[in-house]
């Protein structure tokens, strides 16, 4: 392995890193051979400086090779989601069992929160007793029984992307779009699934603000991944609102229980109908979006998405009734407050929302940070809302009540009277696909 720190100083003088060079140091970030602060200099170096779409390639296959890599025998096809993170995006939580109850098998390897957005991981934590990191027999078990088993990354499916995502969540090389789509492929690969879809946030709560940039990691995600031979689409879809009302760990996860049990705001239900129809398509189980649309409305109504969102979290050691009784499992805050304005919603700084659930409790500002489940935003409002109500706060304390509160009437700007024509434009703005 050649010294960590010459390929650190490789990449720092811009100088383009190849296969072997990759491999070594993504070896000895996983053996320990390579410290967390040379990891730190390696992301920011990276993050600055930039990677070929070859190096994107070698560090995907590196870390996808760091860990076991799964391969299935089952009757109908593997398939997953992965957003690149925002606020209030509890899809994935609704999202894998409709697929599942359609015919497919979702091994979602999630992650923790990362920067100023929510991860699917620290939401799950929030159920009592559900084992988001169980061992690859009893994740392959559940997949198989349940169609669907949402975990964490295990010491043995790409070990060097979770040293690394952990390091960059608090090292300002989140947005970095060569580690994103390295750190995404890595662990789908490892997945050893049959197609992909991406969903990439792009708005003001969002790690790609600005679309040329969201465009830039679409391509390069469906580029890497195709080149890898996963079939994979990707749509862009507006991230400058909270996607759901709710932003918090536990807050989210009653959202989803509320979403398939027949609470449905269009926004969010388009998004997940939009990723949901691609992965049916993908998969060969719907022969266009449209009939895949029809196929997931009829899971939802006929109760099969939530069965199987209820087995999902029993097989993984939650509790049996969370459907039925998410208020019994999902402890609340002590303090809860509403917010109110006087004026129509014209904007949201979303990305200062997350923040303000951080600033709860709600996500780290250290890797070995805990997180209360119970604290965050939930009845949030949108552009074009004239209610006069932002949210209601969910803290521990009054003071953290107190902070929160500020922090969501910055986060909203207002106009006197209300806009003329629909408040917000669509929600699926763009699809990116190999060209053929």
């Amino acid at each position: 392995m050649r010294l960590p720190q010459e390929t650190i100083r490789d990449k720092r003088d811009g100088k383009a890193l190849d296969a072997d060079e990759i491999a070594g140091f993504v070896a000895g970030l996983t053996d320990g051979r390579v410290g967390e602060g040379q990891a730190a200099a390696f992301a920011m170096a990276v993050f600055l400086r930039g990677m070929s779409v070859a190096e994107r390639v070698a560090l995907t296959q590196a870390m996808t090779r760091s860990g076991h890599v799964l391969a299935w025998d089952l009757p109908g096809p593997v398939l997953d989601k992965h957003s690149t993170g925002g606020i209030g995006d509890a899809v994935s939580l609704v999202l894998a069992p409709m697929v599942a109850a359609c015919g497919g098998y979702v091994p979602m390897i999630s992650g923790r929160g990362l920067g100023h957005t929510g991860g699917t991981l620290d939401k799950l934590a929030s159920i009592p007793g559900y084992d988001a990191t169980p061992d690859l027999a009893r994740f392959r078990s559940v997949v198989s029984e349940v169609g669907c088993a949402i975990i964490g990354q295990t010491a043995d499916l790409a070990p060097a992307d979770r040293k690394l995502y952990a390091i960059r969540d608090v090292t300002g090389t989140v947005e970095s779009l060569d580690l994103i789509t390295a750190s995404i492929l890595a662990k789908k690969l490892a997945a050893g699934l049959d197609g992909l879809v991406m969903d990439v946030k792009v708005g003001s709560g969002a790690f790609m603000a600005r679309i040329n940039e969201a465009r830039a990691l679409a391509d390069s995600i469906v580029a890497v991944a195709n080149g890898a031979g996963l079939r994979t689409v990707a749509l862009i879809t507006d991230m400058d609102a909270p996607l759901a009302h709710a932003a918090g760990n536990g807050l989210e996860i009653a959202y989803a229980v509320d979403y398939l049990t027949g609470h449905r705001e269009p926004r969010f239900h388009a998004v997940t109908l939009a990723l949901a129809a691609e992965m049916l398509v993908a998969g060969g189980l719907a022969p266009d979006t449209r009939d895949a649309a029809v196929r997931l409305e009829a899971s939802l109504s006929s109760g099969r998405a939530a069965e199987r969102f209820s087995r999902m979290v029993s097989a993984l050691g939650g509790p049996a009734d969370l459907i039925e009784k998410p208020a019994k499992h999902l402890s609340a805050a002590p303090v809860i407050r509403e917010v109110r304005a006087v004026g129509t919603v014209e904007r949201v700084a979303t990305r200062a929302i997350g923040l303000a659930v951080i600033g709860l409790g709600g996500g780290r500002t250290r890797p070995e940070d805990g997180i209360d489940g119970r604290v965050g935003f939930t009845q949030l409002a949108r552009p074009g809302d004239a209610s006069g109500r932002l949210g209601i706060v969910h803290a521990a304390d009054a003071a953290a009540a107190d902070r929160a509160e500020a922090a969501l009437r910055a986060a909203y700007s207002f106009r006197a009277t209300p806009a003329e024509g629909p408040p917000e434009g669509p929600v699926v703005l763009e699809r990116i696909a190999l060209a053929t």
